[in-house]
């Protein structure tokens, strides 16, 4: 009786390899074969599933940002300190989240140069957004009272400071324990609902 393949599986197995892979050796070290190499297939097996390279990175970023989500989103405790909890499952304060955050960082570098990246790169970052401020509307009980403006200020002031911290810990992991990353991410908040809630008092 012949095996029977789940190739959903499959192609989430090889995606995250990609990432792995990505992590490890760069995106432009990270060819079709060293991917499949990696997964224990042959190249032809990987074309199976996908017709280039590009739909392997595609597929991992599906991927990762899936499993960010569900980190994110994972049911919690409705109080304040929660937020910061939520939040720090986008850094690299662990193993995978590390080989996550070297992958952003392969992929980012290639953005520039590529107008099918550059797309890419906008919808992760409007994936971003949403899943962030479905965060703060949960953990931040004056959140929705905020104007639209502030509301839009604090959002990509913790993405652009969080896209900085990773890559601070990529680059130089042993100055950025998952300790320090997660302090600094707390600093962060404090100040800046410090700054809305001014702001919004100012505002009335």
């Amino acid at each position: 009786m012949p095996k029977i393949v789940d190739h959903a599986a499959r192609r989430d197995e090889i995606a995250q390899v990609a990432c792995r892979v990505v992590a490890n050796y760069g995106f432009e070290q990270a060819t079709v074969a060293r991917i499949a190499r990696a997964a224990g297939y042959t190249t032809g097996m990987v074309a199976h599933y996908y017709e280039s390279k590009q739909e392997i990175i595609l597929a991992a970023l599906r991927l990762m940002l899936l499993r960010i989500e569900e980190r994110l989103t994972r049911e919690r405790e409705r109080d304040e300190a929660n937020l910061l909890e939520a939040l720090s499952e986008a850094l690299a304060i662990d193993s995978q989240r590390f080989t996550e955050c070297a992958f952003w960082m392969a992929f980012w570098g290639q953005v520039s140069a590529d107008k099918k990246l550059k797309r890419l790169n906008a919808w992760v970052h409007r994936e971003y957004m949403r899943l962030f401020e479905r965060c703060f509307s949960e953990y931040w009980s004056e959140w929705s009272a905020w104007p639209q403006a502030t509301r839009d200020q604090v959002l990509r002031s913790v993405v652009t400071f969080m896209n900085g911290l990773t890559a601070s810990a990529v680059t130089s992991p042993r100055d950025w324990p998952a300790d320090m990353q997660v302090e600094q991410l707390r600093l962060q908040l404090d100040l800046l609902r410090q700054w809305a809630g001014k702001r919004a008092t100012k505002s009335r």
